[in-house]
């Protein structure tokens, strides 16, 4: 099997699992087991999830990089609705700044890493 169709499967699969995960929650919440309304603040870590699903199995640098960036960002968002650390959408927003230039440093790393792409890799 080829890395790109490895790749779409597994998307495919984690995708799959995840609305299956969220369809059980919303069900026990329509038959009183649960209270869904108190899992909503996690919503963040959805990014989180797809950020892992894009960098594993990566089908190139353009991929992977992305994917790091949607991690980032779910990462983020969790930590501000959760108020982790002190922050703030005020106070942290300069991570973004922090988190873009790390990631065009890394960039040249990525692509010379993950040489396989289909796609045009340019930032």
């Amino acid at each position: 099997m080829s890395s790109e169709i490895s790749y779409t499967t597994r998307k495919q699969m984690v995708w799959g699992l995840v609305l299956i995960v969220v369809g059980v929650v919303f069900l026990l919440d329509r038959m009183d087991i649960i209270e869904a309304e108190s899992l909503w603040h996690y919503w963040p870590l959805l990014l989180v999830v797809a950020g892992i699903n894009q960098t594993i199995g990566y089908p190139s640098a353009r991929q992977f990089r992305n994917g790091l960036w949607t991690i980032f960002t779910g990462l983020w968002l969790f930590a501000v609705f959760e108020g982790l650390f002190g922050l703030t959408f005020r106070n942290s927003w300069p991570l973004f700044l922090l988190m873009w230039g790390v990631l065009l440093v890394l960039t040249p790393v990525f692509r010379r890493r993950f040489p396989q792409s289909k796609e045009n890799d340019h930032a």
